[in-house]
Parts: structure tokens; sequence; C-alpha cells
């Protein structure tokens, strides 16, 4: 059974997979069932995570270990109410960021549009280039809006509702929510007549909600058979039980390899995936970047940057291959090989198919909460995320100062040539999501990491201020942060507000830059990306 499967070189210090880790990681191993952490786990104590047990947002985050059993008995609501949908819209738009959107970001990427249903759009961004792109098809009245959300007052899922509001005409109908009890986004719902509101447990983290309404709803709405990634989630959580001991623990085991890998100054986390589930690196990004990175630790997690020679690679790297049985690129175990060879640390975890995404989701979350115990840390809480917030308040009031200029060519230089060995470069972009920028900026980061021999970190802007955005400025002191930003020529009003959209997004850098600055990290930003194309 897929679920109950080793992580090669995870379980005994003779293992070859782990190489310069291998001990460390058996010592862990150990020291996990000397302290019954979990057994502790799933009693959901507290002092697994921090000393105080009256630490706030711990025992009232741990929902995710049984919210697939919950979910289960909804998975036949929401195939019924897939079918109803299907047969009146032909996309479902997502407003949403961070936990509300990269699940399902990952499950469009995975598993595609089955004939008779609606596409999914993923909109997390506040760029309006991006915003008005969505209407661009038009035909808005088979469109149906997703607004998700949390909290219920996410600045950027609120902005895009009042937005598509306006531009259907106010038409209930075409809007679903996915929210806690309580909230704002609920209250909404049902003053505005939306067509469903999904109410989701509300202990649970936005990062650990994959397998909950937040992951499972957009799922259920674009054909993917949610009752069996809930299936695939029960028999991963079933290996990582109570009573399961650490060596034997699917998750447990993982999260020892990267407590282990942390502690021992190799906590550039980079994934090589199947091309079929390379998505799944954006959403595994958020849990453990904004779960591990505080209180200047953390494990730095690195998706999409293509694999390499073993020379451009410094002794901070643990690889992770997630592999699906039947997509085996030509070259890969070769290429694998030549990494624990060089002396690299390499993880290798298969998927018989792509439904045992279930079973990641569920064992990476198990895994993270781990490796937290081990680094000493809430893995729960996100200490440093408002900074950004509140900065991007104050430059929308004119309250921040002077804005931050673009660096010029020498200045660009300076900042690249001060990038020591076993720091990152974070390049962080404020434009539109789009193939053309896709690609750019994957030749720009590749030609950086080659040159710089250092590991590298791509994301859109704001989208990463709610998934690597509190390792920015919370984890380890080792980040250098290239911003790319520049101002659209066309912009996009946001009804009910006193700013547009591109204002928005010009704040919400302005926001993090000086976040960024005022803590220290190395900050620059770039006009644009032709001058790092020269």
């Amino acid at each position: 059974m897929t679920a109950t499967s080793t992580i090669t070189g995870s379980h005994n210090a003779g293992d070859d997979g782990l190489g310069p880790i291998a001990g460390a990681a058996a010592r862990q191993l150990e020291a996990l069932a000397a302290q019954n952490v979990v057994r502790r786990i799933w009693e959901h104590d507290p002092t697994v995570w921090s000393a105080d047990p009256d630490t706030p947002e711990i025992t009232d985050r741990l929902g995710w270990l049984t919210v697939g059993q919950a979910m289960a008995k909804q998975a036949g609501d929401l195939g019924a109410f897939a079918g109803e949908v299907r047969r009146s819209y032909h996309r479902v738009v997502l407003c949403g960021m961070g936990g509300s959107s990269l699940a399902p970001e990952v499950l469009w990427r995975t598993f595609g549009r089955p004939d008779g249903f609606p596409s999914l759009h993923v909109l997390d961004t506040t760029d309006p280039r991006a915003i008005a792109a969505v209407t661009a098809p038009g035909n808005l009245a088979r469109t149906l809006f997703l607004i998700s959300s949390k909290s219920g007052t996410t600045q950027e899922s609120s902005s895009l509702f009042q937005h598509f509001w306006q531009l259907t005409g106010g038409r209930g109908e075409q809007f679903i929510a996915v929210t806690d009890p309580g909230t704002p986004l609920e209250r909404l719902a049902r003053e505005r007549g939306f067509r469903r509101l999904f109410t989701n447990p509300p202990d649970i983290g936005g990062r650990y909600s994959a397998l909950s309404f937040f992951g499972l709803v957009p799922g259920a709405l674009i054909g993917v058979d949610v009752a069996e990634l809930l299936v695939r989630a029960h028999r991963m959580a079933q290996a990582c039980a109570s009573g399961v001991a650490p060596a034997g623990n699917p998750g447990a085991a993982l999260g020892a390899t990267l407590g282990a890998a942390a502690l021992a100054g190799r906590d550039k986390v980079t994934f090589i995936l199947s091309p079929a589930v390379a998505s799944f690196g954006l959403w595994a990004e958020q849990l453990i970047a904004e779960s591990t990175g505080k209180e200047g630790k953390g494990l730095v997690p690195i998706a999409d940057e293509p694999i390499g020679d073993p020379s451009v690679y410094g002794a901070d790297r643990l690889f992770v291959a997630l592999s699906l049985a039947d997509e085996r690129e030509a070259g890969e175990d070769a290429r694998l090989e030549a990494l624990a060879r060089a002396g690299h640390p390499v993880v290798r975890l298969r998927l018989d198919d792509r439904y045992d995404l279930g079973q990641e989701f569920f064992r990476w979350e198990f895994a993270t909460a781990v490796a937290g115990s081990i680094l000493g840390i809430n893995a729960f809480d996100q200490p440093n995320v408002a900074e950004s917030k509140v900065n991007t308040k104050a430059v929308l009031g004119g309250t921040s100062g002077v804005a931050s200029a673009p660096a010029d060519a020498a200045a660009i230089e300076r900042f690249l040539d001060g990038i020591p060995a076993g720091h990152y470069l974070a390049i962080m972009a404020y434009l539109p999501p789009s193939t053309e920028n896709d690609a750019r900026l994957a030749a720009i980061r590749l030609r950086l990491r080659d040159r710089l021999k250092v590991a590298t970190t791509l994301g859109y802007g704001p989208r990463f201020l709610h998934s690597t955005g509190q390792l920015h400025k919370g984890g380890p002191a080792t980040g250098h942060f290239l911003q790319i930003a520049d101002r659209p020529a066309d912009d996009l009003p946001i009804p009910g507000e006193a700013f547009s959209f591109g204002t928005l997004e010009a704040a919400q850098a302005e926001g993090d830059y000086q976040a960024l600055a005022k803590r220290g990290r190395p900050v620059i930003r770039v006009e644009g990306l032709a001058r790092l194309e020269r």
C-alpha cells in the first residue's frame, strides 16, 4: 500500500540516501520515540511545540489531523453540488490567497478539466492586468466566482469580490464562499444571497486546510473525485497514527529528516517533482515556510528550481524527489544518484497515481508539525505576516514616508556579489502571472542560481506574502531579496475604496520592502525585467 511505504533513506543511519545527515536523522527518530511525540501530537498536547501550554494558535489549530474523516461525510454533497454547477457554468474563478488558493491551484494543474466540468482560474493577485484578463473572454454570466478566505477579511479577496460583484450586476447566484463560521464573509454571503456558503471547521490554519472545504470545494467543482482523494489521505493518517513508532511512521520519519537537515545547516529543502505533480511545490512551499520560518529558524523550501549539475549546489541542500509511477523522466535516477554521490542527502517519495496527492497533503502536514517540534517553534502561528500588512496600510494612507527607489545596474551587481555561500536569493515579482513572465523569470532565476551557486526562490507578489513572506522576515537571516516591480499603464478601480488595484499592488510592494529593510534584510528593487536580462 502506497500510504504505508517507507521514505527511502530516512529510517536508519546505514541508509545511503541521507548521506551526511543519516545519523542525525536516526537520532531524531529515537528522540521522537523517547518523548512520545507522535502520541502527544494526536492528543493535541501543546507542549510538543511550546513549554507554555497556553501558547495561542496550537490547540485550536490541530483540526487538520482528523478533518478528512469529517469531509468524507461531505463528499456526496460536494459531488452533487458540482453536478449542479457544471450545468450552468463553464468557468470558476477563485478569489483567495495563500491557504485558500494554493491547494486548489495544485488540484487544477494536476487533474486538469474533465469533459463537461468547468475550468478553474485561481486569482491570487492585485495586479490590474491579471484581473482584467479574467474578463477578457467575455460571457461573465457563465462564470462562477468562489470567494475564499478563512478570516473573511483578506484584503485581496475582499477587493476582488467588490470588483466582480459590480461587473456581474450583483447577481448573488454567481457567487459562492468558503470561510470560517462567524466571519464578515459569512455574513456577506448570507446578506447578498450567494448561491452557496461553506463554513469550514475553524480549528484549522489556512496552510493546513488542503483536505478541508478550502481545497475540496474547488476540487469537486472541476471534477476531482474528492472521496478518493480523502481515501488516500486517510490511509496516510492511519500510517501516521498515534500507535505507529516514528521509525515506521511516514510523516514522523520525514519530519525527523527535515528537522535533522535544518539543524545540520541543510535547510534548503529542494523539490524535484514529476511534471504532472510539479505544482505540489507551490503548496508545500507555503506549508514549510510559514510553519517553520520564525524566531530566526526555519526551513527554506525551493520549488520549481530546475535540477542542475551537482557543482552548482552548496552544502545547504536537502533534495526531495516526488515521482509519479507512470511518469518517470529519462535520466531522473541518474541525476539523483549524481547528487547523492556528491554528498547531498536525497529523499525519494513515490506516488502510484495522481490521487496519491491526498496522502502527500497529510504526510507533509504531519512532517512539518514534527519538524517544528524538533526546531522548537510553534508550527501553527505566523507572527511576522502582519508587518507588511501594517506597512501597506500606512503607504495607502500616505503616512509611510518616501517610496523606495529602484536600483541602478551598479547597485544590482553589488547586491548580487554580496550573497555568500549558504544564503539564498528570493526573487519577488510584482508582475501579472503569465506564461511569458513565467518563462522570463525562470530564465533569470536559473542564470543567477548557476552564477552565484546559491539556492533561489521565486514568487509572484502579493501571492508570496501569504506563503514565504513569514519566512522572509521571521526565518534565518540568510535571505537576500530582489523585488521586481513595474507600474501598469492601465489600472482598475476597487469599488468602495479610495485607491485602485494598481495603487494597492504598489503599496503592497513598498510595504514589504519596508518590512524587510527594517529587519536589516538585504533588499533591492528593480524596475521591470529587462535590466535583469542584460
